[in-house]
């Protein structure tokens, strides 16, 4: 299901909008943006997000690690589960650095696609 509007703007003879030809960068825009929205952040959704940026200047370490794993994988399926199967969430806690990388397969075509954020 498409949700984004092409470029350019058109309508379709059947008088509907032209859906975004790039489905993929959407729904990985929307795993984005599930990843660094903190809970309390949307007013009118303040259970939305997960909060990635919150564990600024908490320690890194495998503790934290393991809690972003579960919390990364709880919330994209509960906010993206009609889009997508989260297949998995790696967490690389090296020295100052966080990396998030999360690997899903979308609904629609069963296609398998990743997203990773780095954090510094």
């Amino acid at each position: 299901m498409a949700t984004g509007f092409g470029f350019p703007f058109a309508v379709t003879p059947r008088g509907t909008i032209t859906p975004d030809p790039d489905d993929d960068a959407d729904l990985r825009g929307r795993v984005v943006q599930v990843l660094l929205t903190a809970p309390g952040e949307r007013v009118n959704q303040p259970e939305f997000g997960c909060g990635l940026f919150n564990l600024v200047f908490d320690p890194n370490n495998t503790i934290m690690a393991a809690a972003v794993e579960f919390t990364v994988g709880q919330a994209l399926t509960r906010w993206l589960a009609d889009e997508l199967v989260v297949a998995g969430v790696d967490i690389r806690a090296q020295q100052e650095e966080l990396v998030v990388e999360v690997a899903y397969v979308r609904r629609r075509d069963l296609a398998h696609r990743a997203v990773r954020v780095q954090f510094r």
